[in-house]
């Protein structure tokens, strides 16, 4: 794993995707930008999870380079727009995840045209649904991001505007972990017919960690996000 290549590309992806959030909740005063980012990211995550990858000898999905940047998003949305808000983006973010997997689904179940060219095993070895799997991250997922908006929203009422990043650290290390224990946990132990319990304790390890270095890796980018939208506002 090369972290030249990877660590500019998620700095860059961070940089663009807080850029243009903050530039549109500035001109706007709406969420939609935000919540168009994490509908997007979620669906990666989807993706990505298909993968297991290898983090210095510690397995995880790939989806977790994502997770971090998904938990800063309801930090973003609850900063500005509040709690309730960072729920109904949770809830439009768990309906296409739920509708993507519907389709996905459709796609494997259809026949291949002559002219595709493709193995169509392939396909769906690569998109095939487990749903032991989907549904450990369909509840992992609402159980640590309605966790993460809660705790978030309750640290702001004690510290104000002040604090940012002990908002955004302190929660990400609880919401990342619960995360990363139920999908595992069900995914790989309970859910499943075979369970592999030898590879649960290594695989949230490896998902721990690296969720939080990166996740300690976006917290410089809510005061970005900040910056951008007080600065232009002070300027009005």
């Amino acid at each position: 794993m090369d972290l030249l290549i990877i660590i500019p590309i998620i700095i860059a992806s961070l940089t663009l995707s807080t850029v243009l959030m903050a530039l549109y909740v500035r001109k706007y005063n709406s969420s939609e930008a935000i919540t168009a980012i994490y509908v997007i990211y979620l669906a990666l995550s989807q993706i990505l999870a298909l993968k297991v990858a290898d983090f210095y000898g510690l397995p995880a999905p790939a989806a977790v380079i994502i997770f971090p940047f998904i938990f800063q998003l309801t930090d973003t949305m609850n900063e500005h727009f509040g709690v309730k808000s960072t729920y109904k983006m949770i809830f439009i973010g768990f309906i296409t995840q739920v509708l993507m997997t519907f389709f996905i689904a459709i796609g494997n179940v259809l026949d291949p045209s002559p002219f595709w060219g493709f193995d169509n095993s392939t396909w769906v070895t690569l998109f095939g649904q487990q749903f032991g799997i989907i549904g450990a991250s369909w509840i992992a997922f609402l159980i640590s991001n309605f966790f993460d908006s809660w705790f978030y929203a309750w640290i702001k009422r004690k510290t104000g505007s002040r604090a940012l990043w002990v908002r955004s650290v302190v929660t990400d290390i609880p919401s990342l972990a619960i995360d990363s224990c139920i999908f595992v946990t069900l995914a790989f132990g309970v859910f499943t017919t075979t369970p592999n319990w030898a590879m649960v304790g290594p695989t949230i390890l490896g998902q721990l960690i690296t969720k939080w270095i990166l996740g300690i890796v976006d917290t410089p980018f809510l005061y970005l996000d900040r910056w951008i939208v007080n600065y232009k506002k002070k300027e009005k």
